[in-house]
Parts: C-alpha cells; sequence; structure tokens
C-alpha cells in the first residue's frame, strides 16, 4: 500500500504513469492522447475494460454514451467489480474522488490495489502491477515448545550478565574553583 498517496493526497506522476501503462496493457488500447490521466479515467469506462479483461463478465453494461449519470454509473459498477474481484474495500476511492477530481492519487492507489489482487487469481496469465503480495506463513508448535519458550529471557530483552556499578560516583559532588 502507499501510504504517501493515502496521507498526503499528493499525487505521484510516475506512479500514475505506472498504472496507466499497466491498464493499456491489461486491456489492449492506449489511453487518448489528448486527454491527461484524471480525464481519460474519468468516465469510468476504461476501469470497466480493465476488471472485464481481468475477470471476463464481472461488469455486464458498460455504458459508452449517455450523460454524466450513466458514466458515474460506470464508476459504480467498476468499484462493485473491485470488490467481487477481491479487492479490500478500504482501498477504493469514492466516486467524487475520480469524478469530481478530488483525489486522483486515491484512484491510482486503488489502481495498484487492483494489481496486487491479480497476483491472487492464478487464471490471470497478463501483466502485474506493483510487489506480490506477502502470503501467510503459519507455523504450529506443541505445547512442549511452547512451555519452553515461556522461561527463556529473550536477548532483546537486554541481559544482566557482568553488570556492576562500576564507574558510577553518585554523591560525589563536582568541584567548581573559583578565581583561577
Amino acid at each position: 500500500m502507499y501510504i504517501g498517496l493515502r496521507c498526503a493526497g499528493k499525487r505521484e506522476p510516475e506512479k500514475e504513469l505506472e498504472a496507466q501503462r499497466w491498464i493499456e496493457a491489461v486491456i489492449g488500447e492506449r489511453f487518448p492522447a489528448d486527454l491527461p490521466y484524471e480525464l481519460a479515467l474519468r468516465d469510468g469506462i476504461i476501469l470497466c475494460k480493465l476488471m472485464n479483461r481481468l475477470q471476463p463478465g464481472i461488469i455486464t453494461k458498460v455504458n459508452v454514451s449517455g450523460g454524466d449519470y450513466k458514466f458515474m454509473d460506470n464508476i459504480n459498477q467498476f468499484q462493485k467489480a473491485c470488490v467481487k474481484y477481491g479487492v479490500p474495500d478500504v482501498d477504493l476511492f469514492q466516486t467524487t474522488d475520480l469524478w469530481d477530481q478530488k483525489n486522483i492519487a486515491l484512484v491510482t492507489q486503488t489502481i495498484f490495489a487492483i494489481g496486487r489482487t491479480a497476483y491472487k487469481h492464478p487464471e490471470w496469465r497478463g501483466p502485474h502491477l506493483g510487489p506480490r503480495p506477502a502470503e501467510e506463513n503459519r507455523r504450529e508448535f506443541s505445547e512442549d515448545v511452547l512451555r519452553a519458550g515461556e522461561t527463556v529471557i529473550g536477548l532483546q530483552a537486554g541481559t544482566n550478565k557482568m553488570a556492576s556499578q562500576s564507574g558510577q560516583n553518585f554523591g560525589a559532588s563536582r568541584k567548581i574553583i573559583l578565581g583561577k
């Protein structure tokens, strides 16, 4: 997760370009050359195409015309498809973040979350975006091993071996000589 994108709400052009290149590779189309990143995504058509490439048929109807209401519906359908696909809902942007261009950094964060989630879908053979998420590595310990661990003082707690108070001189006053 890109904390800088979430906390500051600042846009990172290199992350936006990386997300754009990944989307273009997945859907097999280039972004419109005459539109900036946020406006190319604004109608939700590219986002819907992205989700339908990752999981065919996840969005049944993409509105390619019909005005603002239809385009906002595309964004809502995209968000629902993300949840179905397995993207955590905490990683989703709000419709107004994209539509009103209030927080484009959060839109980019959502695209990276989709890229991470694609790793969890073995049927997806296309390009991935961002690092592979860590997998759980559960371990089972017997009762004997757990009990033995309770008696050990870890090195992070420090040690008292070879501890002494040599070199400490509490109570010795400091001598200040005036007039020299």
